[in-house]
């Protein structure tokens, strides 16, 4: 049963789309009394522009603006409304003046509004529950159409494709000035989603395409599940389209098949690109990768870094587990060299590491990998061969992978090696790291970072320096530059510390689109001693939100003058999580 009536005609807006009006356009006035600015902007919106007419013919348009006029206040309740037109002026002056006593609105007496069937038991099945739907609020036709709206979308989302309106009634007595609603909604039975079909141009076997699938057989039909499944198999990098049909009408006992038509990318890309940071100064990067080889989609890869201090190559070769999406077993092999400052570095790095999400949604990765290194740290040199079993936790929360709102980012490492298992010295290296952003009202952000690091070990001197720490640069403490906190030996030069501590607070402030503000304050060393001082960077800085994440150059100021500290320049770009 479908109703819908009311004693005096029924005016609801409509939106318009006009062409811009010449100088010389005629002026509608809107009088209110009492002044109310909604009503007087829905009236000015349902009338429109008066384009180029004169004083003769906006006393002919006179009538029609008085017609629509009473729409736009019938619309917000208000149906008893004395309206009277007048033009003044003639030529380029002529005006078109509404003097409008909008009367006392038309309130709702009685709501009914109601979802039954197996929709009402659904939680996350809202019922409408405006406060322009409480019995005593003035009459709002949008808040009705609104209702109504809310109920049709979410019916369509969670699957009750047999739901109806049996009753949808909106009583307008405008002489009493009530008016009455009643909505019932009967859902009928949710639909399900049955069997995924894998179609079109793809060379993997149709066991990892179903372990892609994010959810299972059968479950409760959501069009999330939908979207879901469409970003998981895109974000696979198998593919450069992926299209999925699912259609009420194609159900069987209410099962809705789902046909996923697939395009496969090419297998291969090379990617070379020139960087820069104040860390390691210009740098060419470049990658190559296959992203799939066989129908089981394995992977591989090469990556390359050039840069004055920092020079190194790694590849890897990648097998998909089950869910292949967040689960693989990935193999490593890698060299690298450093020059920085004192320190001299080759590292050769042959490895293998296990990633799997857990049901909390943090990345676990288990490691172990053999790293020979031949190194120069202050006047001492050595080799170290180290067989490295690890462990290490993620995670990450935020409402945009680019450019967060707010979030934060958790991260714990933990490696080690024995002596009496192929390694020259016992160690165990940890490393936390935390993140948080939060945004308040009127675009004020606070950024905070914190990382803690410690190495345990029975011989310091044999550790080599890609396992000691160092402080200082654009990631770490403002104001010094890129690893030059650090302890020193008897020649004063650095070489590295057991311990790491580094604290950030950011103040970020939007001043145009794409475009903030920061200041900023870092507290940090890396130290030997607990009872060491730490470090002290402020400054302040800009911030472009470029497509592919924020760039930010800083000015940043140290506050130890016995570490070279001064105004120093950093660039760096990457999320902020």
């Amino acid at each position: 049963m479908n109703r819908y009536r009311h004693r005096q005609g029924l005016g609801l807006l409509l939106a318009g789309s006009l062409a811009c009006s010449p100088l010389a356009a005629a002026e509608l006035e809107v009088r209110l009394t009492p002044a109310n600015k909604a009503l007087q902007e829905n009236v000015e919106a349902h009338i429109g522009p008066l384009g180029e007419r004169d004083a003769p013919a906006l006393r002919r348009f006179a009538r029609h603006a008085e017609r629509e006029a009473r729409k736009a206040l019938q619309a917000l309740g208000h149906y008893r409304a004395r309206i009277r037109s007048e033009v003044r002026g003639e030529g380029e002056e002529a005006r078109l003046r509404l003097s409008i006593a909008s009367g006392e609105p038309v309130r709702l007496r009685e709501v009914a509004i109601r979802v039954e069937g197996e929709a009402a038991a659904l939680a996350a099945f809202r019922q409408p529950s405006s406060e322009r739907l409480k019995p005593g609020a003035v009459l709002d036709h949008g808040a009705y159409e609104d209702a109504k709206r809310l109920i049709a979308n979410q019916a369509l989302r969670y699957g009750f494709f047999d739901g109806r309106f049996v009753e949808q009634i909106l009583s307008v007595d405008p002489a009493e000035g009530v008016a009455d609603i009643r909505l019932i909604y009967v859902s009928g039975a949710r639909y399900r989603l049955g069997a995924v079909q894998f179609e079109g141009d793809t060379p993997f076997e149709d066991d990892l395409l179903q372990r892609m699938v994010p959810f299972g057989r059968d479950i409760p039909y959501d069009s999330d599940r939908i979207a879901e499944l469409n970003q998981a198999l895109l974000s696979s990098n198998y593919f450069s389209d992926v299209r999925i049909d699912a259609h009420a009408e194609q159900a069987e006992a209410r099962r809705i098949p789902l046909r996923v038509t697939l395009q496969a990318r090419k297998p291969r890309t090379l990617g070379v690109g020139l960087g820069y940071s104040t860390d390691v100064g210009p740098r060419l990067r470049g990658n190559w990768t296959r992203h799939w080889r066989g129908e089981s989609g394995h992977r591989l890869g090469a990556d390359f870094e050039f840069s004055a201090p920092r020079q190194n190559l790694s590849t890897w070769y990648e097998i998909p587990l089950d869910p292949p999406l967040s689960d693989s077993l990935r193999f490593t092999t890698g060299y690298q060299q450093e020059n920085l400052l004192d320190t001299d570095s080759r590292r050769l790095t042959l490895g293998s590491q296990w990633q799997s999400q857990l049901s909390n949604q943090w990345t676990r990765v288990v490691s172990l990998r053999w790293e020979q290194e031949d190194y120069r740290v202050g006047e001492d040199e050595g080799r170290s061969s180290l067989l490295l079993p690890g462990i290490a936790f993620s995670r990450t929360v935020s409402d945009n992978k680019i450019d967060p709102s707010r979030g934060w980012r958790l991260q714990a490492d933990l490696v080690g090696a024995q002596r009496s298992l192929l390694s020259d010295v016992d160690l165990l290296h940890l490393n936390l790291q935390a993140k948080g952003l939060t945004t308040l009202s009127g675009g004020h952000r606070l950024l905070a970072r914190l990382q803690l690091g410690a190495v345990a070990t029975n011989d310091f001197a044999a550790v080599p320096p890609s396992l000691r720490f160092f402080a200082g640069g654009d990631q770490s403490v403002r104001g010094y530059d890129y690893q030059t906190l650090s302890p020193r030996d008897d020649s004063g030069e650095r070489v590295g510390g057991r311990y790491l501590a580094v604290g950030s607070l950011e103040y970020q402030y939007p001043v145009a689109e794409r475009w903030r503000l920061a200041s900023f304050v870092d507290h940090g060393n890396a130290f030997d001693n607990p009872s060491d001082a730490l470090k002290t960077g402020v400054g302040f800085g800009v911030r472009w939100i470029s497509p592919v994440g924020p760039l930010r150059l800083d000015l940043a100021h140290g506050l130890d003058s016995d570490e070279g500290a001064g105004f120093r320049i950093h660039f760096s770009m990457g999320p902020e999580l």
